[in-house]
This record gives C-alpha cells, structure tokens and sequence, in this order.
C-alpha cells in the first residue's frame, strides 16, 4: 500500500456476502478509510456481476475483499463455502484477484454501530431502506477497514 498521503493505484471493493443481498463498501483514493456504498441484491446473480463490473468501471476499483464467514473456532461451514464459491465466480467475472477475509463479528460490530446511531426499526423511515442492507453495508466497510489496516505496515513506502 501507499505511504500515508500519497495516492495509490486502483481502490478496493469489499462485499459482505449474503443469500439475500451482498453489502459494499469502497476505500478512498488513499487507501485509509473504508465507505459504505450501500447492497446489491444477490440473485439473480448474472445481474449482480454485471453490477460489480460497473463498479469497477466507475470507481477504479483494483481489487476485492470478500468476507469469509469462519465460525468463532475458525473452521468453515456452509457459508464460508458459499463465499469462496461466489469469489471464485466474482474473479472469472471480472478478471481481478479476490483476497478472502475472515468477518467473524463484523456483522455484530455492524448491528452494534447502527443501533447507537438510532437505527433500530425494521425500515429506516428516512432512506425508506431496510435495516438489513444497511448492517450489510456497515458490515462491508468492517471488512474493508480492518483489512486496509491489517495491511497498512505491510508495504514499505
């Protein structure tokens, strides 16, 4: 990664995966900080695919960073095979590395900071959104966060 204030090549896309819906967020240009940019619905899946190419398109986007749901021992169940399969997939589709990341707790830190902000009905009155695919995108910029973190001191300037 690039040194603190100097700009970087590409940005990185990370998806909470879900049945449902697949949460996103985006990095900035400087690879620090984490943005919600909302869920995609997942099915059916060659319209999701297509929207990520968007993505990748408009926002530059290098790379992504799938959660990988490990359970609180680390072994991998149904979900985490799911999320490996449809990364698999996310790479044939568009041609760019996936680094799969554990998101153990991501989606309860999620829940956690939307209910201190007051987000706690089904329907945020506001956006007319679910609750869902909000803690689906705050789940997503969890990810993203701690991966751009974890990374931070990886790379010399």
């Amino acid at each position: 990664m690039a040194s603190r204030g100097a700009k970087r090549k590409g940005r990185t896309c990370a998806l909470d995966y879900g049945e449902a819906r697949i949460g996103v967020a985006i990095d900035d240009e400087l690879g620090l900080m984490a943005h919600p940019r909302g869920a995609l619905a997942a099915k059916p899946e060659p319209a999701l695919l297509e929207a990520l190419r968007r993505l990748v398109a408009e926002h530059d986007v290098r790379r992504f960073v799938v959660g990988l749901p490990l359970d609180m021992k680390g072994g991998e169940g149904d979900a985490a095979r799911k999320a490996r399969a449809f990364a698999q997939r996310l790479a044939d589709a568009t041609g760019l590395s996936v680094e799969l990341w554990d998101e153990r707790l991501t989606t309860m830190q999620a829940r956690r900071a939307l209910a201190s902000a007051g987000l706690r009905e089904r329907t945020n009155k506001r956006s007319g959104r679910s609750i869902r695919a909000h803690v689906d995108e705050a789940a997503a910029s969890a990810i993203l966060q701690a991966w751009l973190e974890a990374r931070e001191g990886q790379e010399g300037p």
